[in-house]
């Protein structure tokens, strides 16, 4: 599959995209709250995103496993990974943690990222997990650099959580983006250094750690959707969209408005 370079006038218009992204993510942070559910979200980050002249890409997502994604956020709970469906049934409780996975389109290119939040006050070694699997994305992300390898990467992420016992989930990968939400390459959380694909400036990928507690063991969910830890214990999801320079690379996507208005009692950074 063709690994698309981007102009600097398409990672503008990606950052855009991404920058929306984050925006989302942060209004979502003011009404996580014990009582909400997770359907409510849901419609405050459709609103969000149309109001702000873009698509939900996950809306209406086709899955090769079943019917096409019916919302357009991921809410991920406690120990789902990833791909959680929103539902009205489903209600925050304090001690609670969720991923959010958000996705925009925008002018014709697309933004990615996910966020866990804590729903007030979780237990500390929950938010310790919290905050080495955003650590990892941090590692991964310092290796995202021209004439490194995808497996600098995997290899970056892998370590940092194992370092701290956790799981690292093999299945799901970061991927390439652009005028697609999942474009070549996919970027997988493991490896070893100076495998894989040699990444070039231009590049666009989202890389989004997924870290257990406990065993990195899966399971599919019956609605061929939400993925879950097989021993149920926490899972964590973060994610930015990078573009790749001879240097540093660039986040396209934010945490910043999260951060700075610290919407909840916890902060995980």
């Amino acid at each position: 599959m063709k690994i698309f370079l981007k102009t600097e006038d398409e990672i503008d218009l990606m950052r855009k995209a991404n920058r929306l992204v984050g925006a989302t993510l942060a209004e979502l942070g003011k009404h996580i709250q014990a009582g909400v559910t997770t359907l409510q979200l849901d419609k405050i980050a459709e609103e969000f995103i149309r109001d702000h002249g873009a698509v939900p890409t996950f809306k209406n997502f086709p899955n090769p496993f079943g019917g096409p994604f019916p919302a357009s956020i991921c809410t991920s709970v406690n120990d789902v990974v990833v791909h959680g469906i929103p539902s009205d049934k489903q209600v925050l409780k304090d001690g609670d943690i969720i991923s959010i996975d958000c996705g925009t389109l925008l002018d014709g290119f697309n933004g990615d990222s996910c966020y866990t939040f804590c729903v007030g006050e979780v237990r500390p070694e929950v938010m310790k997990l919290l905050r080495t699997t955003r650590a990892s994305l941090y590692k991964g992300i310092a290796e995202a650099v021209a004439g490194n390898h995808l497996g600098d990467i995997g290899n970056a992420v892998q370590a940092t959580a194992e370092a701290e016992g956790y799981g690292v989930v093999r299945e799901l990968t970061g991927h390439g983006i652009g005028k697609e939400m999942h474009e070549a390459p996919q970027v997988p959380n493991y490896g070893s250094r100076g495998n894989g694909v040699m990444l070039k400036a231009g590049m666009c990928i989202a890389i989004e750690p997924m870290i257990t507690m406990g065993d990195r063991k899966i399971w599919l969910l019956p609605d061929k959707w939400g993925i879950i830890t097989r021993d149920h214990l926490p899972a964590a999801h973060f994610e930015h969209t990078i573009a790749i320079r001879r240097g540093k690379a660039e986040i396209l996507s934010t945490f910043e408005d999260i951060d700075q208005e610290r919407y909840y009692n916890q902060t995980v950074n």
